[in-house]
Order: structure tokens, then C-alpha cells, then sequence
């Protein structure tokens, strides 16, 4: 969710030097841009440090921001892809599967639930072995369910570009899981 264009361009120009202004900016999008990290990530510990690293970074070079017609929240996706990125190349990459994406439902049953969120795993751990651009684009994508104008701004590409990103990684989740792909039916790749 993002903020009204007007009072965010205002919020992020007060940003520049009034520390309560960033304090504001930091409060409404913190929330969004943990998830994110957190869906690349699956480790907890972890995406807090990205993520307060994000809010770092974004507090240090906010003097520089100058709006481009996309919203503030852009730029900060911008700076958690390299702030995870930046992650990924100082450490050795882990991840747990049980901390997955669960889905939940009170009113499913627990054995419907367990399936669920199963078969959600299986499909974000496919979805972490694709290639970096394409698991970045289909993350912020089907995580995030940003629009594929507001992915192309934060990845540095066209329109265009994310959408054969996301064409190409649901081939490759396909084929990973064992899906259909066109009329032929893929073994499940590992």
C-alpha cells in the first residue's frame, strides 16, 4: 500500500531534513519491505538485519531520492534487492522449508491446511531455484502483487522485460513441480 502521490512527495522532501518526516516514511513501508525480504529470505534473523539495512541505506542516500513518477516504495524495493543481494554474496545462502509461506484458514481443516501449505512450500521452493531475475521478478510479483510497471522500476527493466521474466519463471516452477507445460507433462526437476 502506498501513500497518496502528493503527501508522499511532501513527506519524502521533509524526509531530507527532518528526521521525524523519514520516521513517518520508515513507519508505513517497514511492514511491506520486511515481507518482501522475508519471502526472499525464509529466515527471520535475517531479513530483520536486510531489512534495518534497507531503512539504513535509504536514511543515508534520501538526500539524493529524487522522484521519478513511481512511488517512494520503488526505490525502497530497489534497495532491498541489492541489500539482499549484498546479503547473499557476503554469506553463504540458507533456507528452511518449514518456515515456508503457510496458508491459513480457520475455517479449513487441519489436514486441508497441512496441503496447503505444503503445496506453497513446494511452489516458493521452486520458485528459489529460478534464476536470480526471474525469482526477484516473481517474488515481488506473486509475494508482493506488485504491478508489472512498479516491478519494472524496481528492477531496472521494461514492461516488456517482466513479463517474459514471469513467463519464463512459471515455465521453470512448472517444470520444477512437475506441471504441464503446454501438452506435455515435465518430470519434476532436482
Amino acid at each position: 500500500m502506498t501513500l497518496p502521490r502528493a503527501y508522499e512527495d511532501q513527506l519524502v522532501e521533509r524526509a531530507k531534513s527532518e528526521p521525524d518526516a523519514f520516521g513517518e516514511l520508515y513507519d508505513h513501508y517497514v511492514g511491506q519491505i520486511h515481507r518482501f525480504v522475508y519471502s526472499r529470505m525464509r529466515n527471520q534473523e535475517a531479513a530483520e538485519d536486510v531489512t534495518s539495512e534497507v531503512f539504513f541505506k535509504a536514511l543515508r542516500a534520501i538526500g539524493r531520492y529524487k522522484p521519478s513518477g513511481h512511488p517512494f516504495s520503488s526505490w525502497l524495493y530497489q534497495i532491498s534487492v541489492n541489500a539482499i543481494a549484498d546479503h547473499y554474496r557476503s554469506r553463504r545462502p540458507t533456507s528452511n522449508i518449514d518456515d515456508a509461506i503457510g496458508v491459513s484458514d480457520d475455517q479449513t481443516p487441519v489436514d486441508e491446511r497441512t496441503i496447503q501449505r505444503s503445496e506453497a512450500a513446494r511452489v516458493w521452493a521452486a520458485i528459489a531455484d529460478l534464476p536470480t531475475q526471474q525469482r526477484t521478478a516473481m517474488t515481488l510479483k506473486l509475494g508482493e502483487d506488485l504491478k508489472l510497471a512498479q516491478i519494472g522500476e524496481i528492477m531496472g527493466k521494461s514492461e516488456g522485460a517482466i513479463k517474459l521474466l514471469i513467463h519464463r519463471g512459471m515455465i521453470g516452477v512448472r517444470v520444477r513441480l512437475g506441471i504441464a507445460v503446454g501438452e506435455t507433462v515435465v518430470e519434476e526437476h532436482r
